[in-house]
């Protein structure tokens, strides 16, 4: 995109109604891949690929222009490119908490870890990178948006993998838990692998910001911990900005980008980073 350009949001009047699910549309054929390959014997095998960290290395914003080639199709809200959604998410962020710098470049940078999808990195197929995020090797919820396809993953009939507890135990802690493997899941361990800044608040929500089926559903709330717990109001108020930023709204995307090339040097030593 050009210097000084206006990018305009596609949608034509305010959203109140997100996350509006229905069958028989690309975006339930999505979850049903989802669902039904998100198990322990894959996500083994994308842990196996891509850790550690550290296939190429490239500037945050190559990042973004990357992610102008994807679009979410897990995303029933919205078509724009990534940069819009990552500039609205950071503007919602500053308005939300002015005083707290790091929860306005936690909105701008939280979906870059969709960059896996595409071709000049690890290529996954889009089931293992978008989409709501939840623990496996234990039951899955039937709070998980379409919880019907999971009658077809082979984690669901495992002597073990397929009780509630599974191979856990209550109050466990999510961070010690395997999660479906994702974008959050590939950020988080892209930031811990280049030694970021960002507090460890910034950090949880990353991993957990499409952890939906807790933090909106209160799901799996027998394995969260005391961490868990003091994290979750920060979950929330990113919700608010992740979700609802999502409005008709023109911007220079220039002049705002400035802003978080500020915090960018901040709280990364550099701007490259290994991916």
């Amino acid at each position: 995109m050009g210097k000084g350009e206006i990018i305009e949001s596609e949608n034509a009047e305010v959203v109140t109604n997100y996350r509006n699910y229905v069958m028989d549309t690309s975006v339930s054929y999505l979850y049903r891949e989802h669902h039904i390959k998100q198990n322990i014997e894959n996500n083994l095998k994308f842990r196996q690929e891509i850790l550690p960290i550290g296939k190429v290395n490239l500037n945050i914003f190559e990042v973004i222009d990357l992610l102008g080639e994807i679009v979410d199709e897990s995303d029933p809200d919205s078509r724009n490119p990534q940069i819009f959604h990552a500039i609205q998410t950071g503007e919602a962020c500053r308005k939300l908490h002015p005083d707290k710098d790091w929860f306005h470049l936690t909105g701008f940078i939280h979906d870059l870890g969709k960059v896996c999808a595409h071709k000049l990195l690890y290529n996954l197929p889009q089931w293992a990178v978008v989409g709501d995020t939840f623990p496996i090797g234990c039951a899955f919820s039937d709070k998980i948006i379409y919880n019907e396809f999971f009658t077809q993953n082979s984690d669901s009939h495992h002597e073990l993998y397929g009780t509630k507890l599974g191979i856990y135990k209550e109050g466990f802690g999510f961070e010690n838990m395997i999660f479906s493997w994702g974008h959050d899941e590939y950020l988080f361990q892209v930031l811990k692998a280049n030694y970021c800044k960002l507090p460890e608040e910034a950090l949880y929500i990353i991993r957990f910001h499409s952890f939906y089926p807790w933090h909106d559903k209160a799901a799996y709330d027998y394995f969260a911990d005391e961490k868990d717990l003091k994290m979750l109001p920060f979950l929330k108020d990113f919700q608010l900005c992740d979700l609802y930023s999502k409005v008709d709204e023109k911007f220079d995307i220039e002049e705002r980008k400035k802003y978080y090339e500020k915090l960018i040097e901040k709280y990364f030593d550099s701007p490259i980073l290994k991916w």
